[in-house]
């Protein structure tokens, strides 16, 4: 509890790494009302890629709303979905 995210990130790849795997590749959608994120894509995108030591082509991220649905849409909370395709190092 508490401890910055980015840290546990360069620990997965670390572990990865050692274990004798890399990215392939990452999805990232974000559901958000507010605040507006496109904006903010590129230097997140920029900031993953160096926690993860990959090129910032290999990380996609993207923004969208649930229309006002749910807890999201209530401007309650912010949902985040993430995808990463792991490689053997060849």
């Amino acid at each position: 509890k508490g401890i910055d995210s980015r840290l546990l990130l360069k620990h997965v790849m670390t572990l990865l790494d050692e274990q004798g795997y890399r990215l392939g590749n990452c999805d990232i959608t974000i559901c958000a009302e507010q605040p507006k994120l496109n904006p903010h894509i590129t230097a997140m995108q920029q900031q993953l890629a160096e926690c993860m030591a990959c090129d910032p082509g290999l990380v996609s991220i993207k923004a969208t709303t649930t229309e006002q649905l749910g807890y999201t849409g209530r401007g309650e909370g912010i949902a985040a979905y993430a995808v990463a395709l792991i490689e053997t190092k060849t």
